[in-house]
């Protein structure tokens, strides 16, 4: 895996683009969760492995279940319907 990262790096830098490793997520899903790879290096910069991450707006897990999302929506919702009632 660190070898097409490396060479997407390659290529993204001959195309004029940065690659910001600090930025980076890695998440893993599906039987690779029993028996993790080694960490990915981006840049000199080690990836952060994740559960979860917020995507265009959506909360994805590695179990793609959608309860993490409903939740979110939910507080976000209840605290707006919170502040109409005070003001």
């Amino acid at each position: 895996m660190q070898t097409f990262v490396d060479e997407l790096v390659r290529q993204s830098t001959e195309a004029g683009m940065i690659v910001n490793g600090c930025k980076t997520k890695e998440m893993l899903i599906g039987s690779v969760l029993r028996s993790p790879p080694i960490s990915i290096t981006l840049s000199g910069t080690l990836v952060e492995r994740v559960m979860t991450f917020k995507l265009l707006g959506m909360y994805i897990a590695t179990n793609l279940k959608w309860a993490q999302h409903v939740d979110a929506i939910s507080s976000k919702a209840a605290s707006r319907l919170v502040t109409d009632l005070v003001s």
